[in-house]
């Protein structure tokens, strides 16, 4: 991979809101692309095969892993979850600054294998206010919602490995922290 301060990493537990700050980011600069990830789960309400996730079989994902085509993956919440290598490669090379919106378990992995890429771990206010956002968008059960629950606090006590931590309080203020970090 070349060129890798092109690589940016958000992560956090989930419902820290990551796709609320990325998507006002992709908003706000054309020069930046958010990578697609694959994944096994299936599609919530509303998302769509290429838009919000590459939608892949189990089979094929441990096929995709065998072949190592991907940049990252990590299994989390009964299912895989991966970057494509090619993709984020072939932006890159077309001078886009590639963002990835990514469980901490493939952040990790990234910062690993490319130490120059540059990662950001997003922190919720209170652990309070991250289960309020996971309970709000009744995608899940509650098994896994406490499965999300227990994963944020391993999650979190790992977010002094990364880059930069910014506290998600607000949504404008946390992108306006983001970019601060892309352009210094």
């Amino acid at each position: 991979m070349k060129n890798l301060k092109k690589l940016i990493i958000i992560t956090g537990p989930s419902g820290v809101g990551k796709g609320t700050v990325v998507k006002e980011i992709l908003n706000k600069d054309n020069d930046i692309w958010l990578s697609i990830s694959a994944t096994t789960r299936k599609p919530r309400v509303g998302e769509k095969e290429g838009k919000n996730y590459y939608f892949l079989s189990e089979e094929r994902f441990k096929d995709m892993i065998d072949k190592k085509e991907f940049l990252e993956w990590a299994q989390f919440a009964g299912n895989y979850y991966g970057t494509l290598l090619s993709t984020v490669n072939e932006k890159i090379e077309k001078g886009l600054i590639v963002l990835l919106e990514i469980e901490v378990e493939g952040a990790k992995q990234i910062k690993e294998k490319f130490p120059e890429a540059l990662s950001i771990f997003l922190l919720p206010p209170s652990n309070e206010e991250l289960e309020k956002r996971i309970r709000n968008r009744g995608t899940e059960n509650e098994e896994a919602i406490n499965e999300r629950l227990s994963r944020a606090k391993y999650e979190i006590a790992s977010s002094y490995k990364f880059d930069f931590v910014l506290t998600n309080y607000d949504v404008d203020e946390t992108v306006k922290g983001v970019f601060k970090i892309i352009k210094s």
